[in-house]
């Protein structure tokens, strides 16, 4: 029985916490049965899981990313559970753990978009933990044996950034709409009760607040749109630092802010919404992309190559470093609705697919031999 560790000590967070529990839920639709899984999570009592496959033994730890204690005690724990393949789901990994692992890179922002605006941390501690990341994501780039991105952009960014020589060891897999979203649109759900935004149309932002997202941007847009004086804009996301900023910076009374909403909420934003819409600077998949196809919304979103590679022409792009671009775009869209055809990327773009390509890995890898040419 060969032991693989995951990583899943951001479960409970947005964006990737997301990859993590749909990884897990899809492992245990289909174990396979010659591997045991060590999942590795922060707080036990907040991971809600409940494996039907006894194949998985969940492993506690206090070694939150980005710290001291996960060089150490994590690369310790995981060197005791003598794995013979770990995956890292997130760029934070201890880089003095040598044993066959795997990496999954979700996107290369903070290697693009270095700035304090993006931390709550003063200039000269951020500048440090800045120059701390770049090794660490360089380290695991180097040390891993097979890295995993969601989409070829990611890729081709990695291997501009790296060096082509990277390219043969990474796989794209894909990701897709959230098991638990699909699993509760089994009915209409309504807009939280204090939103009086029915019948009124709005525009529909889901996703963080911080500053390469754009939404800042995207406000001042909005407020630049000379139609449909009854045309509201709401943002939904976490509550958190930069979202309660924003909030504050903004005092256009048609921009509504819906912070730590439920799944149900935000269904129900995704059933009565317009249009989807994402002026953001940076992406490596996009999920609220993927949630507003299942939801057969129209979308404007930036021409980020990340966004053509998953809609095609399927959306309305624009310039995401123009205001005034943006509020033609949504003047367009408001005076000319698109009929939208989303065929087949569904069927492409699915963490269950995703699942399945990154079990093939794990035999891949498994079968193989490291460097010392021992079978892994």
């Amino acid at each position: 029985m060969k032991r693989i560790g995951i990583d899943a000590r951001l479960y409970n967070e947005t964006g990737v916490g997301v990859y993590i529990r749909n990884l897990l839920h899809y492992l245990d639709e289909l174990p396979p049965s010659d591997m045991q899984f060590y999942v590795y999570v922060l707080d036990t009592k907040k991971v809600n899981v409940d494996f039907k496959s006894k194949s998985f033994i969940i492993r506690p730890t206090t070694s939150r990313w980005h710290s001291l204690a996960e060089q150490v005690s994590f690369c310790q724990q995981l060197y005791q559970d003598n794995l013979d393949l770990m995956h890292f789901t997130y760029f934070s990994y201890p880089v003095l753990y040598g044993r066959p692992f795997i990496a999954t890179v979700h996107d290369v922002t903070p290697l693009l978009f270095k700035t304090g605006r993006a931390s709550t941390l003063q200039p000269l501690i951020y500048e440090f933990k800045h120059l701390v990341f770049k090794f660490v994501l360089s380290s695991q780039i180097k040390n891993a044996t097979k890295i995993i991105t969601p989409t070829e952009s990611v890729k081709k960014q990695l291997t501009a950034i790296y060096g082509k020589k990277i390219g043969a060891k990474i796989t794209v897999t894909g990701e897709g709409v959230d098991y638990q979203l699909v699993k509760a649109t089994s009915s209409n759900h309504q807009l939280p009760k204090s939103s009086n935004l029915t019948p009124k149309p709005f525009l529909l932002y889901v996703g963080n607040f911080y500053p390469h997202k754009n939404v800042e941007r995207l406000i001042v847009a909005f407020k630049a749109l000379t139609i449909r004086p009854d045309l509201q804009l709401v943002l939904v996301g976490p509550k958190n630092y930069f979202s309660e900023r924003l909030r504050a910076q903004t005092k256009n009374p048609r921009v509504h802010f819906y912070l730590k909403t439920s799944l149900e909420e935000r269904i129900g934003f995704y059933q009565q919404a317009s249009a989807l819409i994402n002026p953001s600077l940076s992406e490596g998949f996009g999920l609220p992309i993927i949630e507003a196809v299942y939801f057969n919304l129209p979308i404007l979103a930036s021409n980020l190559p990340v966004f053509k590679e998953l809609l095609g022409d399927q959306f309305i792009a624009f310039d995401p470093k123009n205001s005034k671009n943006i509020s033609e775009k949504i003047a367009g869209f408001l005076t000319n609705p698109p009929t939208v055809d989303y065929s087949g990327i569904l069927e492409k773009y699915s963490f269950s697919k995703m699942t399945k390509t990154v079990i093939g890995e794990y035999k891949n890898l498994l079968m193989s031999k490291n460097p010392h040419g021992q079978v892994l």
